[in-house]
């Protein structure tokens, strides 16, 4: 018996999700608990496994947006396929006749583009991969079709004869009539002939195949961001499509050697030199990204305070114990479970920073919940550490390394993205030396670090080289004041300038 296999409820926030990648071909014989494809939301990936063992069949194609609780793929009773003997596959080759002949029903099944997400109010013709008058068959891929969340295909929904409406980069609207199918009876009649195996001819075949070569939408951000063309990276997943992992792994073209400069004819400049431009459209994710950042400035009352901490103390500290700590607990000491316990003493004394606000309500935390920022290849993801005013400083240390190193590799799940009361973000990995941290909705505030630079300060009323992180908080006006936000920052400051009061907490 067949087994229809839903999108899962992943977050109370996520209403669809972006298959990224089958990991298995329509009829695969799949093993329960197996992997079969991979997840993409606005938040986070995560691996679809197989509910039984038995023979795939796909419902839904790679790059397709589709919403909770959507009919995934169906995994039908294992041995109903018929096998085809060696002898016959290296002999034989199956052609489809011509449309022609298949008997027409008189029925017309009209496609008409489904609603991919509640914000999302109308979508693009990317690409039509079949051409009017084709034969398809059902649930087979028939064009991409993009949006302003994500890149997905379009399957047929009938068997019969492509009737194409709208065209190649025509926008429609949600429900808007995209094509129509000539529903037919039966399948496309097959003829075998005999022939000679040709090794040039199959590879050919296999290198025009659509997947070959092409990039998975996580592959091509990372592609993109390394400036290599998918043309120079060969792909290991299924059809030959490049992988997240293939272009994780893809180095940029080393420049020529110097023999190798003089064997090269120089290239000829025209005089004032070029003054190219290109137009590369926005990602998906970067659309996202994007309108909510818009949101967070236009629907909050956002400021942003500064101070300056003296992080002598703090290195001089790490530099006495920080073998010990490695040898002891297994995880460097680093500058950010200072900085998180320093966070969390804070927030107990300044409860409005750690709050959000619910409506006409105001909701308070007895917890700290810290929000940490790490960049990825896919763009930025805040992973949270739960209860971090309980934890030693190896205890963050380590939920550090781990959620930064599945973040990374696109491993967090949702529930380790969601429920964060206040944000920490460390703009000085990269050399920035202030900065206005945006919010984190729906929290109240956001620490910002930097860079720490030598700077000359003045100590007990002598000129000193001391070295200097600036900090920066942002926060909503509307629920923490001025004071509070001012009070926190120096607090903080207080704690870091002087660890020993964050291991006894005074």
């Amino acid at each position: 018996m067949a087994q229809q296999v839903k999108v899962p409820t992943v977050g109370e926030s996520i209403t669809e999700v972006t298959i990224a990648n089958w990991l298995k071909k329509e009829g695969d014989p799949v093993k329960m608990d197996e992997v079969i494809a991979e997840l993409e939301s606005d938040k986070a990936t995560f691996e679809l496994t197989a509910p039984q063992a038995g023979i795939l069949k796909i419902a839904k194609a790679q790059g397709e947006v589709v919403p909770i609780g959507a009919v995934i793929c169906e995994i039908q009773d294992g041995g109903t396929t018929a096998a085809t003997s060696p002898a016959q596959t290296s002999k034989t080759e199956t052609t489809t006749t011509p449309p022609t002949p298949m008997k027409s029903t008189g029925g017309i099944k009209e496609m008409k583009v489904p609603a991919v997400g509640e914000s999302i109010t109308e979508v693009t013709i990317s690409t039509w991969l079949k051409k009017d008058g084709d034969v398809v068959k059902l649930d087979e891929v028939i064009a991409e079709v993009e949006s302003d969340k994500a890149t997905f295909e379009l399957p047929a929904e009938a068997n019969g004869i492509l009737r194409i409406v709208a065209k190649e980069k025509e926008t429609l609207p949600i429900g808007g009539l995209i094509c129509k199918i000539e529903i037919t009876e039966g399948a496309p009649v097959a003829e075998t002939k005999t022939t000679t195996p040709n090794p040039q001819a199959t590879e050919k075949t296999t290198a025009a195949n659509y997947a070959s070569g092409h990039p998975s939408p996580a592959a091509a951000k990372i592609l993109e961001e390394k400036g290599i063309a998918s043309a120079q990276v060969s792909g290991t997943g299924v059809g030959g499509r490049i992988t997240k992992e293939d272009a994780q792994k893809a180095q940029t073209p080393a420049p020529k050697t110097e023999a190798a400069k003089t064997t090269t004819a120089a290239p000829v400049i025209a005089s004032g030199g070029g003054r190219n431009k290109r137009s590369e459209k926005m990602t998906s994710l970067r659309k996202t990204i994007a309108k909510r950042l818009v949101s967070v400035k236009n629907e909050t009352a956002m400021l942003t305070t500064f101070n300056e901490v003296d992080m002598k103390p703090i290195m001089d500290l790490r530099g006495r114990y920080k073998d010990k700590f490695k040898e002891k607990y297994g995880v460097g000491l680093g500058f950010m479970s200072f900085f998180t316990k320093a966070v969390c003493i804070a927030l107990k004394e300044w409860p409005a920073v750690n709050a959000q606000i619910n409506g006409d309500e105001i909701l308070y935390h007895d917890y700290c919940d810290v929000s940490i920022a790490v960049s990825t290849p896919r763009g930025l993801v805040v992973p949270v550490i739960r209860n971090a005013e309980s934890l030693s400083f190896d205890q963050i240390e380590a939920e550090v390394v781990r959620l930064a190193t599945k973040g990374r590799d696109g491993k967090l799940s949702i529930d380790e993205m969601q429920g964060g009361t206040f944000s920490i973000t460390n703009g000085g990995v990269f050399g920035s030396m202030l900065s206005t941290p945006i919010l984190n909705p729906p929290q109240s505030a956001i620490l910002g670090m930097h860079n720490i630079v030598e700077r000359a300060v003045v100590k007990e009323g002598q000129v000193v080289i001391r070295p200097i992180m600036y900090v920066a908080l942002s926060y909503d006006h509307r629920i923490v004041d001025g004071r509070e936000s001012v009070s926190f920052l120096v607090r903080v400051k207080e704690l870091l300038e002087d660890p020993g009061r964050l291991i006894l907490g005074v």
